[in-house]
């Protein structure tokens, strides 16, 4: 589900105070292997929620605590081998680098800085350290459906975390290739994520193909060779369907607090670009994070949720540097969430509050662009079930599981919520969880197992699993 997107100046709910620190312990009973699959040799096949990415970036812990590294070790307990993953040296521990909590300002906003030392980066360019040792863990952030035909997807393409896999005399590799090459007698299958997701976090604004939703018969093709070459010799499995993406804090943190902010300050709305510059819309107030006929606002819109709030003395130029090529001043080239933003505006108008001068599309998921990422999830999800009920799959259904808890669940005496830092389950990019919300997922998936394929494998205790990790 991994896309780079994230800045480091996130305005967020109040934090809880979390279980942190814990080295994962597990209780190891005795259960009886299953009745039908054979879980001797594990592959899992997926993006960054199956590489352990969280905080946004791919470093150690994230790994060590992965849901397919959970689910290797339960595996172990009834006729599973050994579980390999691409890990990187406790060097070069911090990997690509990541988000830390670094505190919270006076008004209880946390604080994030980037982590820059112990990196696993090899040149200047950025490229990772290679990693060319046998793996059953194919996570790769990034990757997409539509991408696992790609040649030289890690090489000409240009995904680092594939890259870093790829073998050397095989530069153009694609994934459905080095899957296929890969010997398992079991296998789970987490893909289809970031088919929507890049369209989603980049507001509908981005023509970058990797921020395009996938074509429907695209991804039913492409999911469809993926199975079959897992299932080519018999192999059993399990697949995930895909989380309604506007769902997760990304999408649910900031909002409300602009909505507050303005309403506050009595103002009734604000003016907002939509798609990628062509539309201008009005947005009410009333219609932030509203259950119906709302519009979301993203968590990389933190930085700029005050000037909503502040109608007096605030334009684009205190935020964003003018670049202008033409010499017009009013052609402004900002970098919003990880995207370069072209559009012309004047800024003697009130940022927010004039169609001149208006909120960017990046920073907003209005309501047609909602309905775009529902239609492309559902039809997703319908060809991810009907492959799992067509070849015997036991199936993950990760959509209905994370909209069942949006009011929150409690496990263990502990309470959980897709509440931005305080819910336990979500790390500090708002997307991928933490080793805890991992650790909840592999119990959800073993429970799909052991239900399909009459298996014992016992479940872990999540709570030796941290959460968000305190200053």
């Amino acid at each position: 589900m991994k896309k780079s997107i994230y800045t480091s100046g996130m305005l967020a709910l109040l934090a809880g105070v979390l279980l942190t620190g814990c080295d994962p312990e597990i209780d190891t009973p005795a259960p009886a292997a299953g009745a039908v699959a054979d879980f001797s040799t594990y592959i899992a096949i997926g993006n960054s929620l199956t590489a352990g990415y969280q905080d946004n970036g791919l470093y150690l812990d994230g790994q060590l605590n992965s849901y397919p590294a959970i689910l290797a070790e339960q595996l172990k307990l009834v006729g599973g081998g050994e579980f390999t993953q691409p890990l990187f040296t406790e060097e070069q521990r911090n990997g690509s680098g990541y988000l830390r909590l670094a505190g919270f300002n006076q008004q209880g906003s946390p604080i994030t800085a980037p982590v820059t030392e112990n990196l696993a980066v090899r040149n200047a360019s950025g490229l990772m350290t290679k990693y060319l040792d046998p793996v059953q863990n194919l996570g790769v952030p990034g990757i997409r459906v539509a991408d696992i035909n790609t040649q030289g997807y890690g090489s000409t393409q240009g995904n680092p975390y594939f890259e870093r896999i790829t073998p050397d005399g095989n530069p153009f590799q694609t994934y459905l290739e080095r899957v296929t090459a890969t010997d398992h007698t079991f296998f789970s299958l987490w893909l289809g994520n970031n088919d929507v997701l890049g369209y989603a976090t980049s507001g509908g604004a981005s023509t970058t193909a990797s921020n395009t939703i996938t074509p429907v018969n695209t991804f039913d093709g492409n999911y469809s060779a993926m199975l079959a070459a897992l299932t080519a010799d018999g192999q059993e499995g399990i697949v995930a369907t895909i989380p309604n993406v506007t769902a997760v804090p990304f999408f649910t943190t900031v909002g409300p607090v602009i909505k507050k902010s303005l309403g506050d300050n009595s103002i009734p709305g604000f003016m907002a670009i939509t798609g990628t510059g062509n539309s201008r819309i009005q947005v009410a107030t009333a219609q932030i994070n509203a259950p119906e006929n709302g519009v979301l606002i993203p968590l990389t819109a933190s930085a700029y949720a005050p000037l909503l709030a502040q109608p007096t003395g605030k334009y684009w130029r205190d935020l964003a540097r003018q670049v202008s090529s033409s010499q017009d001043p009013l052609v402004v080239r900002l970098t919003l969430a990880g995207l370069l933003v072209n559009f012309q505006i004047d800024t003697t108008q009130m940022f927010g509050l004039s169609m001149g001068n208006p909120w960017p599309s990046a920073l907003l998921l209005d309501m047609a662009e909602q309905a775009e990422v529902k239609a492309a999830t559902d039809a997703y999800n319908s060809i991810i079930k009907g492959q799992a009920e067509a070849r015997g799959l036991a199936l993950f259904d990760a959509n209905q599981f994370f909209t069942s808890i949006q009011g929150g669940f409690a496990n263990n005496n502990v309470t959980y919520s897709p509440a931005y830092i305080s819910g336990n389950l979500f790390s500090l990019d708002g997307v991928h969880p933490t080793p805890r919300g991992y650790a909840v997922i592999a119990n959800e998936m073993i429970k799909a197992i052991n239900s399909k394929y009459s298996a014992n494998i016992p479940t872990v205790d999540e709570t030796q699993y941290r959460a968000v990790l305190f200053p």
